[in-house]
């Protein structure tokens, strides 16, 4: 049940300029050229009904990019703003993210938590999201 006085919506475009403050102020999340508006554009259209946001009135006050890949869903970039955490609002964008991947038929999802934000580890581990510390990542930036 969302709270009273908020609102929860899929993320769009028109709601960038405000998430990508919120990340910017969000201990624990990176932020890199793949979080530029046309990239973040293109993923929301390739992903469409997937990401979203929560409002408190006219303000953005959280905010999470979901999207699959067929067979996969990833989060990204959950933040909800200190002054209104504890109040079930990550876990609410969280259910609904996972309902909307449950949609297109996605059974599995994953996401990425710096090691060193452990008030992110705290928070997954809360939901029942399990660390797989069998798994390494890898990345390349392609230029």
């Amino acid at each position: 049940m969302i709270p009273e006085g908020y609102t929860i919506r899929p993320f769009t475009m028109d709601d960038y300029p405000a998430a990508y403050a919120l990340w910017q102020a969000t201990e624990g999340i990176g932020l890199s050229s793949a979080d530029r508006p046309e990239a973040i554009a293109r993923y929301l259209q390739r992903n469409p009904g997937l990401s979203f946001v929560v409002y408190w009135g006219d303000v953005l006050v959280g905010a999470v990019l979901c999207g699959h890949d067929g067979r996969r869903g990833y989060l990204h970039h959950l933040a909800v703003a200190p002054e209104h955490r504890h109040r079930g609002l990550g876990r609410l964008l969280v259910e609904h993210c996972l309902r909307a991947l449950s949609r297109e038929g996605i059974a599995k999802c994953h996401l990425f938590v710096l090691r060193q934000n452990e008030s992110a580890i705290h928070f997954w581990r809360h939901l029942d999201w399990v660390e797989r510390v069998e798994l390494v990542v890898f990345s390349k930036v392609l230029e």
